[in-house]
């Protein structure tokens, strides 16, 4: 498994939504921009719930208090979507 180190510029500043994406501002000047469907809790949320959100983790990752859903910034750098719920098997 591979560790992602976060580099100061990396500190989030901002984060917003729109119908489909969510787009966090970076304290370097970038910004990212993913789908809502990569993020299963934040999707199934209420726009209160995803406007509730902290800056957590030495200012790299982000909490919403309200779904119990946290992210980083050098996952959301990475490209890594939520991990996915194993299949329950129905007898």
């Amino acid at each position: 498994m591979t560790i992602l180190e976060p580099k100061p510029g990396e500190r989030v500043m901002d984060v917003r939504f729109d119908d489909d994406t969510m787009s966090v501002d970076l304290a370097d000047g970038r910004t990212i921009t993913v789908p809502l469907a990569w993020y299963p809790r934040l999707l199934d949320a209420t726009p209160a719930q995803r406007g509730n959100w902290q800056i957590c983790g030495a200012g790299f990752g982000i909490h919403w208090p309200d779904i119990d859903e946290d992210l980083s910034a050098p996952g959301l750098l990475a490209g890594a979507p939520a991990p996915r719920r194993p299949e329950t098997v129905r007898p």
